[in-house]
């Protein structure tokens, strides 16, 4: 395996540049500009399939050839691209049948990006014969020190395709998984609703049904479409690896994304990279009106962490260290409002990057585009070549050249993209969401100054001092064997609805949490799906969302509910090194971690709100993303949108 730098020693930073957008006279003055302003890597190529292929079989290399030149004689690494996130009109034109279709049974049509079926085999072919010709041509050039392949996979909902290549395909897929329509049928519980297959030719991708699809088959439909991201990365990765021999291979992977799983994608990377842009995550991802102008101009921290601490630990080895490919240098396009960011959020941002465990920031882009779809999205120039404000707080950046020690976390959060499939697909509650609930109990962590790593339930997780599951809705007998083996020397805490189902969706039949019963101590009786404004109480603590409650089978309820048809009912039961909460409550939560954590040996530091902390190797950081100062544990001021680093 290739590592993320050569050696992986010092942090540094990158950048976003289109050379095909510019005319070439103004190539050396931006590859001299860039040199000074202390950057490293120059990632190039994702969207320039027209200029490298202008028509089937013609080839122009020369203006490439130009701009890795350019870049080399300033010393600058190129990170080169396979171009197939945007397929030229020649192609479109003479295979439509390549063009995605939406759950609507829309075909998406050219004219943006993204616009293919992953499991098209006429796009798989030309796609190979993109990534062969580019790979051929440039793969042991001396600038070129890595790859990235394609670009953030699944954007605009383009992981899922309900059209004829991806039908056909998902047939297969059911026949290869399951062998017999009859243990499909078993599977999924089709004899509800008289759903039932006698041929695989029979099953259609779970779109434009009259009411609900089968969840099951929403379940498997994912897996599918996951699996189909992961194969088509794989043909590109093996001819990089073949025709690149030494570079290493990434992908950018996006914030709090869900339609793949990134786990089974990043198999054959050498390590991750993903792209921020926290003030259009706040618009996303932000649970009220009052947090999204909270945090309109700073980005809100946990949101932002979460994403680095995922990405530093994607492999089941364990950190292999991570990019962040495309950093928001200032206001981006594509948000429902797009604010500025306060003055110093980009410098705050690399630093939290980087005390996260990022070996090289990289923003985007280098110049702000004067045509076509982000003409409105920053860069580190202006329109007219001036520094804008983020390109002056990178040059001001005095963390550079800074070690990149390792990120070693007491604490492991676990995470798995198809709980989160089937959690979203039944909700039960307008509020609920797989995200939120994560996010819940991972707040609730930095918020008592604890550092994170987010892993797989299948990934090596011995070692840590507590386990957290805030949200492993699906647990089968080899799930729950792994789990129980690690509350034999690890503290364990599940959150609502864990083991709700088996894999294949179906509910336990002898009732939640199934296999987990002997560990948790207890079975579920009844769950309270909350509207938007209803709660009840546990104690001194509101409960929003969700509520569910417990008969004990050996464990011990420590919290019970107050009020509400729960009331008198288990809401946290403790059975041995096991603990289940079973309640939406932040502060119902930070009670029962800080308890945990100080039985664990793992210190807390109750932070203000918008500040956090994060550690790498010998140093700590501090984070302000409060528009004002704040006074840190310590006593010190730290001033606002900033950052402090303390050696440990």
């Amino acid at each position: 395996m290739a590592t993320p730098q050569d050696p992986r020693a010092a942090f540094t930073l990158g950048v976003c540049y289109y050379p095909e957008h510019w005319p070439r006279d103004r190539w050396p003055g931006y590859a001299r500009r860039m040199r000074e302003l202390g950057l490293t890597y120059v990632r190039i190529a994702e969207f320039a399939w027209s200029r490298m292929e202008p028509r089937h079989g013609e080839w122009d290399w020369g203006w490439l050839d130009d701009a890795i030149e350019t870049l080399a004689a300033e010393n600058l690494k190129v990170v080169l691209c396979t171009p197939t996130a945007t397929p030229p009109a020649w192609l479109i034109r003479a295979h439509p049948e390549i063009l995605p279709v939406d759950a609507e049974g829309r075909t998406r049509n050219f004219g943006s990006r993204k616009h293919y079926d992953h499991a098209s085999p006429v796009y798989r072919a030309h796609s190979s014969r993109i990534t062969e010709a580019i790979a051929a041509r440039y793969g042991e050039h001396p600038a070129v020190v890595g790859w990235q392949t394609d670009n953030e996979f699944g954007c605009h909902s383009t992981t899922r395709s309900y059209g004829p290549a991806s039908r056909d395909a998902f047939r297969v897929w059911l026949a290869e998984r399951y062998g017999t329509t009859e243990a499909l049928n078993e599977a999924w519980g089709n004899a509800f609703w008289s759903q039932e297959y006698g041929d695989f030719s029979e099953i259609d991708p779970p779109n434009l049904t009259v009411t609900d699809p089968n969840p099951s088959h929403v379940l498997d439909f994912a897996r599918f479409a996951s699996d189909t991201v992961a194969t088509f990365q794989e043909e590109q990765v093996a001819i990089l690896r073949r025709l690149s021999p030494g570079r290493w291979v990434t992908h950018n992977f996006m914030m709090h994304f869900g339609e793949f799983d990134h786990y089974r994608a990043a198999e054959c990377l050498d390590f991750a990279t993903w792209d921020s842009y926290p003030l259009g995550q706040v618009e996303r991802f932000a649970t009220s009106e009052v947090e999204k102008l909270r945090w309109a101009r700073t980005g809100q921290p946990d949101l932002i962490s979460f994403n680095h601490d995922l990405y530093r630990g994607l492999f089941a080895g364990g950190n292999r260290g991570f990019w962040v490919m495309e950093q928001g240098a200032g206001q981006v396009n594509w948000a429902p409002s797009n604010p500025l960011p306060a003055r110093g959020a980009v410098a705050l941002w690399t630093a939290q990057a980087r005390a996260h465990g990022a070996d090289v920031v990289s923003y985007f882009r280098w110049r702000a585009a004067t045509v076509a779809q982000e003409l409105m999205h920053s860069g580190l120039l202006r329109h007219d070549e001036t520094l804008d404000r983020g390109g002056e707080e990178v040059a001001a950046l005095e963390i550079v050249g800074l070690p990149n020690e390792p990120v070693r976390a007491p604490v492991a959060l676990l995470h798995d993209y198809e709980s989160l499939w089937a959690y979203d697909e039944q909700p039960h509650s307008a509020g609920a969401d797989y995200w939120g609930q994560l996010m819940l109990f991972y707040s609730v962590l930095r918020a008592l100054g604890v550092d994170v790593d987010v892993r797989h339930p299948e990934h090596d997780i011995t070692g840590y001092r507590l386990v957290v599951a805030p949200a492993l809705q699906l647990v089968g007998e080899e799930r729950a064997h792994r789990l129980t083996e690690l509350a034999r020397t690890t503290p364990l805490v599940v959150g609502p609805r864990t083991a709700y189902r088996t894999p294949t969706g179906r509910v336990h039949e002898d009732g939640q949490p199934g296999p987990l019963r002997g560990l948790l101590g207890l079975s579920m009786r009844n769950f309270d799906g909350l509207r938007p404004g209803l709660t009840v109480r546990v104690g001194a603590h509101e409960v929003v969302t969700w509520a569910e409650s417990y008969a004990l089978r050996g464990g011990e309820a420590t919290h019970t509910y107050d009020n509400g048809p729960l009331v008198g009912e288990p809401a946290v039961v403790r059975h041995g090194a096991a603990t289940t909460i079973g309640a939406w409550s932040p502060t119902l939560i930070t009670e029962v971690f800080t308890g945990l954590l100080a039985e664990a040996g793992v210190p807390t530091t109750p932070l203000l709100d918008g500040v956090r902390v994060a550690r790498r190797g010998g140093m700590e950081t501090w984070l302000n993303f409060n528009e004002t100062p704040v006074t840190l544990p310590d006593g010190s001021t730290l001033g606002p949108v900033s950052f402090e680093q303390q050696r440990t």
